[in-house]
């Protein structure tokens, strides 16, 4: 059996309810997308008195319909803006973007790097230090996406990272 991937304990990106998916070990190549995941915003909608938790509102063809569009996203991270790329283009929901995307790389004292991606407006500059926490940029739908949501990678000499979400700071739904 081989060895467990090392770990990047995360504060969560987000300061609402959401939902990850993980990306398998090699499925895309980069270091940044091994082992990362895409992170969507839901929110509990009723429908017959059931409550069910949805990533969007309506048909979900406009990205103002999915509950994560524009939200502000967080530093993972007690970290230093290492890089910012942006990609002006906005996909529409369900049709794939052309890369790159927008991202922020980040990096930590320790030696990890974290970038999140498909973000869109960011409010910081290369060289700030953020807290976790902070809010870095807002969530956009930008390069090799789908929908609006934000993926985040992390690794360190070379070597992917699993993300842990912290959850002593994950927010109470």
């Amino acid at each position: 059996m081989p060895e467990p991937p090392g770990q990047h304990l995360a504060h969560p990106v987000y300061g609402s309810i959401y939902s990850c998916s993980e990306h398998a070990s090699g499925s895309l190549g980069a270091l940044g997308d091994d082992l990362g995941q895409d992170c969507l915003i839901q929110e509990f909608v009723e429908s017959d008195g059931r409550l069910f938790l949805r990533a969007f509102r309506n048909d979900g063809y406009s990205n103002t319909d999915w509950y994560g569009w524009n939200q502000p996203v967080l530093s993972p991270c007690d970290c230093t803006v290492r890089e910012i790329r942006l990609n002006p283009a906005t996909n529409e929901p369900g049709i794939l973007g052309k890369p790159p995307a927008s991202a922020i790389e980040l990096a930590a004292a320790d030696g990890t790097r974290v970038t999140l991606v498909h973000i869109q407006d960011p409010v910081v500059r290369e060289g700030d230090t953020v807290r976790a926490g902070q809010q870095l940029a807002r969530v956009g739908n930008n390069g090799y996406s789908r929908s609006p949501h934000v993926h985040i990678g992390a690794w360190r000499d070379g070597e992917p990272l699993q993300i842990r979400w912290d959850p002593r700071a994950i927010p109470e739904p």
